[in-house]
This record gives C-alpha cells, sequence and structure tokens, in this order.
C-alpha cells in the first residue's frame, strides 16, 4: 500500500502533511481500511498515481483529465480558500522580473518558463490565456519545477511563468520572490484532485479525508491552507480545455 501527496509537499510543511496523513490513516483504519503508516514523499509521480495499491494521492488537474480519469477513482479536491477562485478551484499566477514594464498582451513573443508540458497551471493554463488574448507562447524554456521556473526568470532565461497560485501563496510566504511581480490571472479551472486506486473504496476515504481536516490543530491548518474536501464531479475536470 502506498500513499502520497506530494504536489505541495515543501521542507516547511513536511510536519504538517505527515501529520495530517495520520489523521486519515487513522480514521481510514476506523473504517476497516489498511493504510500505509506514512507517506511516499520521493516517489516518481507517475509511479505513485497509476499503482495498483494506491491508497490515496494527489495529482494536477491536466494528468487526471489526460491519462488518469479512466485509471483511478476521483476520491475529492481539497478546497486552498484561494482568492477569487470558487471552491475546489485554483488559478495561475503569471509572473515576470520586477523590471519588466510589458502587459500580458505584449508578452506575445516571449519565453515562457515551464515546470512540466503536463501542468494545468504551467502550461495549459496561460496558453489558455494566451489564446483568449490572440496569441499562443512559441517559445519555451522547460525547468521541471515551479521554483526553477522563478529561477529562469530572474537569471534571464525566460520571460514569464505561470505558477500555481497556491505554490505562489507558499513560495511568497517562504521563498525570496522580490525579483518579481504578478502580471495578472489565469481563469479558475477545477483543483488539485485527490485520486485512489481502490475505487469501491472512495466514498469512505473522502469522509476520512474530511474528518483529517477537522482534526488538524489549527496551525496545520493554516500551514497547509486546507479548508475543506469538495466534490467536483470528473466530468468538469474533462471539460477544461487542453492547448
Amino acid at each position: 500500500m502506498i500513499a502520497g501527496l506530494p504536489m505541495y509537499d515543501r521542507p516547511e510543511l513536511r510536519g504538517a502533511l505527515d501529520r495530517f496523513w495520520i489523521f486519515i490513516r487513522d480514521s481510514l483504519s476506523e473504517r476497516g481500511i489498511d493504510a500505509p503508516g506514512v507517506l511516499s514523499h520521493d516517489m516518481p509521480l507517475w509511479d505513485l498515481w497509476t499503482s495498483p495499491d494506491l491508497v490515496l494521492a494527489q495529482t494536477c488537474g491536466f494528468p487526471f483529465r489526460e491519462k488518469l480519469h479512466d485509471q483511478v477513482t476521483l476520491v475529492g479536491t481539497p478546497d486552498y480558500d484561494l482568492p477569487d477562485c470558487p471552491p475546489g478551484y485554483y488559478n495561475s499566477v503569471i509572473v515576470a522580473h520586477i523590471n519588466d514594464d510589458r502587459t500580458f498582451a505584449e508578452f506575445d513573443d516571449a519565453c515562457l518558463a515551464v515546470n512540466d508540458p503536463m501542468s494545468q497551471s504551467g502550461w495549459a493554463a496561460p496558453q489558455q490565456l494566451a489564446q483568449s488574448t490572440g496569441f499562443a507562447f512559441d517559445h519555451t524554456f522547460d525547468t521541471g519545477s515551479h521554483r526553477a521556473s522563478i529561477t529562469a526568470i530572474i537569471e534571464g532565461d525566460a520571460d514569464l511563468a505561470s505558477i500555481d497560485a497556491q505554490t505562489w501563496r507558499m513560495m511568497t510566504r517562504w521563498d525570496d520572490v522580490s525579483a518579481l511581480q504578478e502580471i495578472t490571472r489565469t481563469p479558475p479551472t477545477p483543483g488539485l484532485p485527490l485520486i485512489t486506486a481502490k475505487e469501491s473504496y472512495a466514498d469512505q476515504i473522502a469522509d476520512a479525508v474530511r474528518s483529517a481536516i477537522s482534526a488538524l490543530s489549527p496551525e496545520d491548518r493554516a500551514l497547509l491552507s486546507i479548508r475543506d474536501l469538495v466534490d467536483i464531479p470528473k466530468s468538469e475536470y474533462l471539460l477544461v480545455n487542453t492547448p
């Protein structure tokens, strides 16, 4: 059995995530569902998401709608209480260097730093926004992570990046982003879903997650920015346009 919450896993949150998992694990045990004792923090994402032994993991909306939706079961979507987003939804923050005075529409020939080509926040969302503005990002710089995308702007390898709003919230708290400025934000889309390979247990797992959120200390709940687990239908994920 395996479980992982990799999408917002960073050193400052590791303890809170582990305590969150203990509450989930114990709540699952009360429901007669076996679960691993600890989270898998460093397992390759696709190995985690597609494992037949997966009890619970968090993924991104893009891989969920493109590859995972018919292989796993949707458990629910955490609500991080993001500004100007419905419960369970999120968006991306478009950032550029602090000395760049262009508006978003003027980045039509710019280089976009991309954390992953199958990232909703880092790739699909900015391309969708660009299309609605009348252009496309033809020049990209692959970075491997949102943090590396920030570095690419600072070092001059890219002009702008599109950062998951929850990730940006954490960056403004713990990273030095003083060399960056927010240009705009993308329209909200369904947030990063929790999934399981255990189809028959999905509802019970969702109940266990809700119970665990309620059991978190105020300090851990604030660290994780998690408010609730909401039910966003799979159909809502599949309706999101892929550029």
